[in-house]
């Protein structure tokens, strides 16, 4: 039977609080926004120092677009090991300066600062769940890499190539994304994303002069805007939001262009399927003008596979070793889990419990994020699931 080293893992992690506080310091005083490239190459260092520290071999990966990625494997594997993958990211929404206003924070138990919750935090938990499992000798069941890319916060579309071919030889993979509501429930199903931009082109005319001789780009945009509202489900979970409209020159001016950006958010790819199929075969009602619709799905859905209930439930069961009482959520929001979902078995929201994700009250609360940081170590231990579908 196996044995859970939660508690074990745990206890030397309490011993190890004020080293994770000053080594959390160091990543959210890192300012390191997805809009300033050049930024990310000092978090990126505090990073991969203590990475090397624990003997890992680190890479940086260059970004075509962004301050590029860091990847990680230990210096020394076991030959024939599998791999398991920990998954993060260093860029945050946070404009540089706003430590200014928002200063790194220590109260008591609570943790705040612009990227504590999401993910710095969850950066720190994989150095010291690692820390941990060094400190007790304790070899994980599978070889342990890392990657943290820099554009997750803008849709990961410079690191996607590499998510993708890490997944795709991993056995498992552990995203350090935070967990859901102060409860801190992990994220066992994620809605897949999608953006479209509709673009209607009509033909201009004098309003009061001509008005039969233009076609109107805003009527059509109008019909376009019905159909895609009518295509929301509040049962099913799809969510068709039209978020921005542009469109016309002046007031008595036929409008010649309109545009439309739309945001979609569905549970299962099933209903990316249909969504995609009903939005890109949108045909004009108004004589005269044509549409070009352009997008698509960039995320998945993370759907709750026969795999990734595996993975949930050993998450479970080496929660309760350690106390917890762990719950699960579907988050509206897409993240790497997305992608590796669709390759190997995926549990998401692991990070930190905490509240304030991209908001101005952003906080951890510290001793639970050390809980996490156990239960990451006690699951690094636990033996390779198995397959139990095709990738």
């Amino acid at each position: 039977m196996e044995r859970l080293r939660g508690p074990e893992i745990l206890a030397q992690l309490e011993t190890e609080r004020d080293r994770l506080i000053r080594f959390l310091r160091d990543l959210v005083e890192a300012e390191s926004p997805s809009s300033v490239p050049e930024t990310q190459r000092r978090v990126r260092s505090v990073l991969a120092t203590a990475l090397e520290e624990l003997g890992f071999h680190t890479q940086p990966l260059h970004g075509r677009v962004t301050g590029g990625h860091l990847y990680g494997r230990p210096r020394h594997r076991r030959r024939g090991a599998g791999v398991q993958l920990l998954i993060g990211h260093y860029d945050t929404v946070w404009p540089v300066g706003t430590l200014a206003g928002r200063p790194f924070e220590v109260d008591d138990n609570v943790i705040r600062g612009p990227g504590v919750f999401d993910m710095k935090g969850g950066l720190a938990q994989i150095v010291f769940a690692l820390t941990a499992l060094r400190a007790l000798s304790l070899e994980p069941a599978l070889t342990p890499v890392i990657f943290v890319n820099a554009d997750e916060e803008i849709g990961s579309r410079d690191s996607g190539r590499h998510v993708r071919r890490l997944a795709r030889i991993a056995r498992r993979a552990f995203v350090l994304e935070p967990s859901m509501g102060v409860d801190g429930r992990l994220k066992t199903a994620r809605k897949g994303v999608a953006r479209y931009t509709v673009t209607v082109h009509g033909r201009a005319a004098h309003a009061g002069l001509d008005p039969e001789g233009g076609a109107s780009a805003i009527l059509e945009l109008s019909h376009v805007i019905q159909k895609l509202f009518a295509l929301n489900d509040a049962e099913r979970g799809v969510t068709v939001n039209v978020g921005t409209v542009d469109g016309g020159m002046r007031p008595n001016v036929i409008a010649p262009l309109s545009q439309a950006v739309i945001d979609v958010r569905v549970p299962t790819a099933g209903d990316a399927e249909r969504v995609d199929g009903a939005i890109m075969s949108l045909a004009p009602e108004t004589p005269g003008v044509r549409l070009r619709v352009e997008g698509g799905f960039g995320r998945p859905a993370l759907e709750r596979t026969p795999r990734n209930r595996a993975l949930w439930e050993a998450a479970r069961t080496h929660g309760a070793a350690l106390g917890l009482d762990l719950a699960e959520a579907r988050a509206g929001g897409g993240s790497d889990g997305n992608t590796t979902s669709l390759y190997t078995a995926t549990l998401d929201g692991l990070g930190p419990v905490g509240d304030g994700a991209h908001a101005e009250h952003e906080f951890l609360y510290l001793d639970r994020t050390l809980e996490r940081a156990a239960l990451l170590g006690s699951l690094l231990l636990a033996p390779d699931i198995g397959e139990e579908e095709p990738s």
